[in-house]
């Protein structure tokens, strides 16, 4: 399976990125980085400038069709570009409208939202983002990893960092379950 991690140049959560990253790849899957512009990747260690990655895609080039799940780091600043960039938000939407799961962690889901595909949904994210998930429609739970099934396409959102284990595990199982 390849997996697209749709990330923006610079403001990734650098351990949000590589774990996932990392149990894609024990999966036996392909990861994909995906961004809006070639080149590398910026990510960073809370507030600090961590490593940087290769572009694998860039966005305009690439299309959901090309994967069979996404993944969203987190990071404030990822997600804050990302919703504001048409062709990211798109890239988001397609892959709930073809059936493909979808992964998001931390401020990822602040795209989930711009891309109108949480209405009826439950979800978890980073604290802060409770009131704008219930504001486009969704149901906001605190846990470590929420997944739901909600047509057309399986949804893994986690809350932070200290939750990646729960994460990657849930995204493996979700993932694994709909190539099956």
């Amino acid at each position: 399976m390849r997996i697209a991690f749709l990330t923006a140049p610079e403001g990734v959560e650098e351990v949000e990125l590589t774990s996932p990253w990392e149990a894609v790849g024990r999966a036996g899957w392909s990861p994909q980085l995906v961004s809006t512009s070639a080149g590398r990747v910026q990510a960073f260690r809370h507030f600090d400038k961590g490593g940087t990655y290769p572009v694998d895609h860039v966005l305009g080039g690439a299309t959901s069709d090309a994967f069979d799940g996404l993944v969203l780091p987190g990071g404030v600043a990822n997600p804050d570009a990302l919703r504001m960039n048409d062709r990211a938000v798109g890239f988001v939407r397609d892959f709930f409208e073809a059936g493909k799961p979808v992964a998001a962690i931390c401020h990822a889901p602040w795209t989930l939202v711009e891309a109108d595909v949480v209405r009826g949904r439950t979800l978890t994210s980073w604290p802060s983002l409770a009131t704008d998930i219930r504001n486009a429609g969704g149901t906001w739970v605190d846990e470590k990893v929420q997944v739901c099934h909600a047509a057309p396409a399986t949804l893994i959102t986690s809350r932070k960092p200290d939750d990646l284990d729960a994460f990657c595990s849930a995204l493996v199982r979700e993932f694994a379950a709909v190539r099956l």
